[in-house]
């Protein structure tokens, strides 16, 4: 079972585990609530996947892992999640640019501020805990404030020696190989850790026996020094990461005729997509410890460069793909539609993303406890530079689909978008806890300072400069009940800034007012959170990419205006001792999300169209529960994770190709097991999409396209 637990200390402690656990008193800052029988008063809801739980379904996709926290909306794209749609509460998931996605307290995403749709995504496999942060928690991590943060953590560096293997071996030809080795040694510290994973893929192309699944390496080194004696806590840590992936990964789904036949069938024009992408990663994080003050700075550096082959289109005044897969049997299709499965011989288009990005910055953070007029105080503050670009080489060939079947012969390169955005942000959020016997005050501001370019690198004429201020306030209340339970409401504004080549005259930030009401239970026989939120959009903003449609221009911003977006996060858990040495861990996840559109209008982004006031936005189910169930004896676990996710709309709107179609309800169940040979060796066994659906799981960006198939998995791991 998946054991979702909430943190105990405040999230600033949460987000250091990259830090070196050198001695016992920097181990207590890192502490979580579900080792300690403590309620959480901290505002916000927020969740904890530990190192234990993502362990037992050996999940490498990042969906999988959060199906068990509430109010996450997820769209599926290629199966093994290679780059995830995620959004909270409503939010959109498009390639999960409206939360703020950290890796060890350091945002991640390829150029959070000038183009943060997450191209580049951390290998899950590799983390020890996974945290997410919603409503006026996420104050603290910006830009992005809406939706909330997804914090990754890598492990950290061991107090005594650590030595890991897994090796796993499954369906399809997947093939997993992970290795960790680590030991303090006096005032020294380090960690190598290796990754790689691979599959065949499960997908077939007409007329070619190319190669349809993917290869991802991770590399990283941590070393460490303390810089006094035990007493004081106070380290300096240099963390260096290096990953790259290649897949055969396309954008071009299928027909919805052609995916009943065989969903697992890709057409002959995808057999050159490819994409490749580098990503390097350097950071040098400071901590010190004095008293009641605790300081962490960071340094860093992330580089990430993608080129990406794959059909963009069939040539000058052609309909754009969606239309075509979506009318197959329309006459003026039909000729496209044999071009695409190579039942006739023309030009292909293939358009090659070329990508460069850069985000570095340096960040401090800190905490206070002190007495002020005999209130207990528990001050948090931070202060981050940050900058970061996105280079764009895009350019176009075309390739010829011969009478055999197969695409041969490229054209040379004509330039397409050849652009760059970048943009420097400082950032600053202070945040007081105040107790008043058994009511927490929580009230915090944060503010964003942005200043962009966009620069047209075709064209010296076409460019735009702007200057962005915003203050961000948040209030949260909780108050005790008893030593296991209390309830909260909270309320803080949700910001997105919109993109560097946006006039802001014409587009609008993303803003809102975000409210929660919740319970908040802990300790035995159950842990329980209820909350009810209510996001108030003063304006929806929306930006175009090549992963919802073709159909656009891209990495244009659409405002949709006022938007209300409310419902119900719940989740349960716990643990039933059944006999004697065998017990039945437990939980169940539920979540009811509605929108609406406040007013009507007709826009150009392809999800939307004519919106009617009432309208509900896309890829938002109203409802999604998971179930966890296991067995668990002194060597040996079995567990089951069960999903439902209700209907989705593929748009809000009428007058797009996709207008009036929906994403069909789906059950997805997991299982896992597995058993202790000895205290350092075991055997795991897990079987992912047990039934084997094969339901549509969306038709962006171009076309019909399934989740994994059903998938076994067998593994041996070793740890001394």
């Amino acid at each position: 079972m998946i054991k979702l637990t909430f943190i105990r200390r405040s999230v600033f402690f949460a987000l250091l585990p990259s830090l070196v656990l050198a001695n016992e008193q920097y181990m207590e800052h890192m502490q979580i609530l579900g080792n300690q029988d403590v309620l959480r008063t901290a505002g916000g809801a927020t969740a904890f996947i530990s190192e234990q739980s993502l362990e037992l379904f050996e999940f490498d996709d990042i969906s999988r892992v959060l199906a068990t926290v509430p109010g996450v909306n997820i769209r599926e794209e290629d199966g093994y999640g290679l780059r995830p749609n995620i959004g909270f509460r409503g939010a959109t998931p498009e390639r999960s640019r409206k939360i703020s996605l950290l890796e060890d307290g350091v945002l991640i995403a390829p150029a959070p501020y000038s183009a943060p749709s997450a191209y580049y995504f951390p290998m899950v496999s590799r983390m020890t805990s996974v945290e997410v942060f919603k409503g006026p928690s996420a104050i603290k991590y910006g830009p992005n404030t809406v939706a909330g943060a997804l914090n990754l953590v890598t492990r950290p560096i061991p107090t005594a020696y650590d030595l890991g293997l897994d090796l796993a071996y499954g369906g399809d030809g997947y093939q997993k190989a992970h290795l960790y080795h680590g030991q303090q040694v006096d005032k020294f510290g380090y960690l190598l850790e290796g990754l790689y994973t691979g599959a065949d893929g499960f997908k077939s192309i007409d007329n070619s026996n190319a190669e349809t699944g993917f290869d991802k390496t991770d590399l990283m080194g941590k070393l460490s020094y303390q810089l006094v004696g035990s007493a004081l806590a106070h380290f300096i840590e240099l963390k260096l990461a290096y990953a790259d992936e290649t897949s055969h990964e396309t954008y071009l789904g299928l027909t919805d005729a052609d995916f009943i036949e065989d969903p697992d069938r890709r057409y002959a024009a995808t057999q050159l997509d490819r994409m490749d992408w580098d990503h390097q990663s350097y950071q040098i994080n400071h901590y010190i410890e004095y008293a009641s003050f605790n300081v962490i700075t960071r340094l860093y550096q992330h580089d990430f460069a993608r080129a990406w082959r794959k059909v963009s289109g069939l040539g000058n005044n052609s309909p754009d793909l969606l239309s075509v897969l979506s009318n197959p049997d329309d006459p003026q299709m039909q000729a496209y539609y044999q071009l695409l499965t190579g039942q006739a011989e023309g030009e292909i288009e293939l358009g090659t993303n070329d990508r460069s990005y850069q985000s570095r910055g340096l960040q401090t953070d800190a905490k206070i406890h002190l007495n002020l007029a005999d209130l207990a105080h528990q001050i948090s503050f931070g202060l981050r530079y940050h900058e970061d670009y996105i280079e764009r080489d895009h350019y176009t060939q075309m390739a010829t689909m011969t009478a055999g079947g197969r695409l041969d012969g490229l054209s040379d390169p004509v330039d397409a978008a050849v652009n760059r955005e970048q943009a420097d942000a400082w950032s600053f959020y202070i945040q007081d806890s105040v107790k008043f016997d058994q009511l927490t005050v929580t009230a915090g501001i944060r503010r964003e300072q942005i200043d962009s370019l966009y620069q047209n690198r075709k064209n010296d004429n076409d460019w735009l400069k702007k200057e962005t201020e915003i203050w961000l306030p948040s209030m949260n209340l909780f108050y005790q009940l008893s030593s296991k339970q209390g309830i909260f409401a909270g309320v803080h504004q949700g910001y997105v800034p919109s993109s560097p080549q946006q006039n802001d005259a014409a587009i609008d930030a993303e803003k809102s007012l975000n409210y929660e009401l919740g319970y908040r239970r802990f300790g035995q026989p159950m842990n329980a959170e209820l909350v009810l939120f209510y996001n108030d959009y003063q304006n929806l903003k929306e930006s175009c990419s090549f992963s919802q449609s073709s159909n656009c221009p891209l990495d244009a911003d659409f405002n949709g205006g006022n938007v209300d977006i409310y419902g119900l996060e719940s989740q349960f858990s716990g643990l039933h001792p059944l006999t004697g040495g065998l017990d039945l861990p437990w939980s169940v996840s539920y979540s009811y999300v509605r929108s609406e559109f406040k007013q009507s209008f007709v826009s150009d982004y392809p999800q939307w169209g004519q919106v009617s006031a009432g309208d509900r936005m896309p890829y938002q189910p109203e409802h999604s529960l998971t179930i966890n169930l296991g067995l668990r004896a002194n060597h040996w676990q079995v567990a089951m994770q069960s999903r439902y996710i209700s209907e989705m709309n593929e748009t809000a709107g009428t007058g797009e190709t996709l207008s009036g179609q929906t994403i069909a309800a789906s059950w997805q169940l997991d299982l896992s097991g597995s058993y202790e040979l000895n205290s350092q060796q075991s055997l795991y066994l897990k079987l992912d999409n047990v039934t084997a659906e094969r339901e549509i799981v969306s038709r962006r960006p171009n076309g019909a396209r399934p989740g994994k198939p059903r998938q076994w998995v067998v593994g041996y791991k070793y740890r001394y």
